[in-house]
């Protein structure tokens, strides 16, 4: 049986994520060799490979671990606070890995319990279906309008902040189109110099946001009210409350902040 007591171990229970607590007050992710014998009894593994060689293993339990002086279980959003970036980023990729197999059991084609041929593929037996993890593209933009931005608030968001226009990719869409069509569908305002900012894999649960600069081109603010609750242009000197730094929303922002009228 193969060694893995040094891997480090993503463990979840739903989108809970448990940390080791270690003598200096801090946490961090677990290796093989720290794991209690009998945590892992009926629990899923997965491997999960990184582009730089390194291989982890994503465990989901079927049931949580209580919080004790060893251990403690954090929801995937707040080990932002509690990891180095590199483990964080691994747990999104863990917790992705995670997803896609519980939502990958049985074949959508003909229902036969599918069977799993590599870490990130799986196959039916019956039709010769296969499946891969899927990803769900998202666009955010930033729209600036001389020297200020749009922000607003959407029903869905945690806490007061405002952020960007965001929304996910159509079938038959550029990432362009994309753009200009969620910032008319949501603030009835018409965009231009669409210029790719960057990105970031978005693992709540299973997506990648694509960033935007573009500058406003026309139309009146008018909010699609099912989507968004209040949003305006904000300058530099009266903006509300703007996303954690963990989001490319704040990357952008922060970007604008630092450049204002530059190009990206």
């Amino acid at each position: 049986m193969e060694n893995t007591e040094e891997l480090q171990q993503y463990v979840f229970f739903k989108d809970m994520l448990l940390l080791k607590k270690t003598n200096r007050k801090e946490q961090r992710i677990p290796l093989g060799k720290e794991l209690p014998e009998d945590l892992i009894v009926g629990a899923n593994i997965q491997d999960v490979y990184f582009c730089d060689g390194r291989r982890v293993q994503a465990i989901n339990l079927p049931e949580p671990l209580e919080e004790d002086a060893n251990w403690r279980m954090v929801g995937l959003r707040a080990s932002y606070d509690e990891l180095k970036l590199t483990d964080y980023q691994s747990a999104g990729k863990a917790f992705q890995i995670l997803y896609w197999d519980q939502h990958s059991r049985f074949c959508p084609a003909c229902g036969t319990a599918t069977e799993q041929h590599t870490p990130i593929m799986k196959k039916c037996p019956s039709c010769g279906y296969e499946l891969y993890p899927s990803i769900s593209t998202a666009i955010i933009v930033l729209i600036r309008r001389d020297k200020e931005i749009l922000l607003v608030h959407a029903h869905n968001f945690r806490g007061t902040f405002h952020g960007l226009i965001a929304g996910f990719l159509e079938a038959g869409e550029t990432l362009e189109q994309c753009v200009v069509r969620e910032v008319m569908e949501e603030t009835g305002l018409q965009v231009k110099n669409i210029r790719y900012f960057g990105s970031q894999p978005w693992p709540y649960p299973s997506g990648l946001m694509v960033g935007f600069i573009a500058d406003y081109a026309g139309g009146q603010l008018k909010l699609q009210n099912n989507e968004l609750s209040s949003g305006g242009f904000f300058s530099r000197d009266n903006l509300p409350e703007i996303p954690r730094k963990l989001s490319i929303a704040r990357k952008l922002i922060d970007w604008w902040l630092e450049h204002g009228e530059e190009e990206p």
